[in-house]
């Protein structure tokens, strides 16, 4: 008997020992997880950061903006009726539940530039940043990715409701802000290079020339304001069409290759590089030798655009790519619905004709919708001009020769463009790199006409059901 007591007790404490261990092992924590790292903490992490970062951060481009071309001085004066006009949107989440309500009500005044200041206090218009003086007015402002790559649902009212990161602002009129700032001297130094005998009332009618929703980028590397002749298919569409470009949506675009419309730009991260510190005119360091070609980039290569250094303590942009990068690859794209944003029935015969008749799958690969490697294809392939194009640095094709293409673009979330959701009934559709075509018909009938497919009407409704349900 003692000796089946003696074992009991010694199983007992074996076991508490065991739980004992259990337990330490369970709330110690692995010392080689510092060291190694987590990738669901570093995700989540990253992705925190990044949305902070395009949400918020100006880079520090408020001394451009507002130190050299007193952009806030004409917001001072702008009412919320023209800051809606001009397609700045306001994030509902950012306001008291009174000022939502009064907004509602319609008790707010729209005319009141007061209103657009305390807006902005608010930072309930996205990706204005204001820097204000004692008596409320604005001493500066900056901008951030979300000007230009975030808008609203209008739950509230029009341009007014829940932020949407990564959807185009397709309403921003970019070239009409910029050209109401006081002293637009620092971009008529620039086009000087090209230009000679510019004046800024010359800058303010090109910017003007832009419309809602696109954007210039190249203007200010080789000074081409007008693509002289629009192509398609042999036939000239249009003569002298402004240079910009459609915002392109930052959504839907991880695991591609290029990403920009003329994609030898480069990656998201090399864009977000160049943009905050050639085009929004932030503190950082960018790098690229191809723009020291004077027949090419004739500005960048005179303003050195290609070596810009700012000493790491205060460079603000570099130590932001990585989780920028990360928060904007980790954007799915918009989910279209059965029923509402497409007919079901007429999408699935779209979809044999998408790999079929209409080959379109030949580079839109599902379900990336571009194709997996090098995703471009040059101007001549496409039967189209390479105006854009040739205004991106070349990349090297298969003759080791220089070669300036365009991007197969990402098919998803098109259904946004076609119906016009989130955007000024005015701004509906637009589709390819400059808005040449309304609809997708339009980009249907063309496509149809380059390539000869033979599409009847019936099958032609029923591939764009398929394109806008992707």
């Amino acid at each position: 008997m003692g000796k089946h007591y003696l074992l009991l007790a010694s199983l007992l404490i074996i076991v508490i020992a065991a739980l004992a261990a259990q337990n330490q092992t369970t709330t110690t924590e692995d010392p080689s997880s510092s060291f190694l790292g987590s990738a669901e903490g570093n995700s989540q992490a990253m992705i925190n950061q990044g949305r902070h970062i395009f949400r918020s951060d100006t880079f520090g481009d408020e001394a451009f903006w507002g130190g050299k071309l007193k952009l806030h001085e004409s917001i001072n004066h702008l009412t919320p009726n023209q800051a809606l006009n001009l397609g700045l949107k306001v994030d509902s989440a950012a306001l008291p539940s009174t000022v939502v309500q009064a907004i509602q009500s319609g008790t707010v005044n729209l005319n009141d530039p007061a209103v657009t200041l305390l807006l902005i206090k608010l930072n309930a218009v996205l990706g204005v940043k204001g820097f204000f003086n004692e008596n409320g007015t604005l001493r500066s402002v900056g901008l951030t990715c979300a000007v230009c790559h975030a808008t609203v649902d209008n739950s509230i009212a029009p341009s007014i409701g829940r932020r949407i990161d990564g959807v185009a602002n397709r309403d921003l009129n970019v070239g009409s802000i910029i050209a109401s700032a006081p002293n637009l001297q620092p971009v008529v130094d620039l086009l000087s290079v090209v230009h000679p005998n510019i004046t800024a009332d010359q800058v303010r009618a090109i910017l003007r020339t832009w419309g809602p929703g696109k954007f210039d980028a190249e203007l200010f590397l080789d000074g081409k304001a007008f693509n002289p002749q629009q192509v398609t298919n042999g036939v000239v569409t249009r003569t002298h069409v402004p240079g910009a470009t459609l915002i392109p949506n930052a959504r839907g675009l991880s695991g591609h290759n290029l990403h920009t419309w003329t994609g030898a730009w480069g990656t998201v991260t090399y864009w977000n590089a160049f943009v905050a510190v050639d085009e929004m005119h932030g503190k950082g360091t960018f790098f690229d030798e191809r723009f020291d070609n004077p027949e090419q980039f004739p500005i960048a290569a005179k303003a050195r655009l290609g070596h810009i250094s700012t000493d790491p303590d205060s460079d603000r942009v570099t130590k932001k790519l990585a989780p920028l990068h990360f928060y904007q690859l980790a954007l799915p794209a918009v989910k279209p619905r059965p029923g509402i944003d497409f007919d079901p029935d007429a999408a699935e015969r779209g979809d044999e004709l998408f790999s079929g008749k209409a080959n379109c799958n030949r580079c839109h690969r599902e379900p990336l919708w571009t194709e997996p490697g090098w995703n471009q294809h040059t101007p001549g392939e496409m039967k189209i001009d390479g105006f854009e194009a040739r205004r991106a640095p070349a990349s090297i094709g298969p003759q080791g020769k220089p070669v300036h293409g365009y991007r197969t673009m990402n098919l998803a979330g098109l259904f946004v463009r076609e119906r016009g959701l989130f955007m000024f009934p005015r701004d509906k559709g637009r589709f390819y790199h400059d808005g040449r075509f309304k609809t997708l018909l339009d980009v249907v009938n063309s496509y149809d006409v380059r390539f000869n497919l033979g599409l009847t009407d019936q099958e032609k409704h029923d591939l764009i059901e398929y394109l806008k349900s992707l």
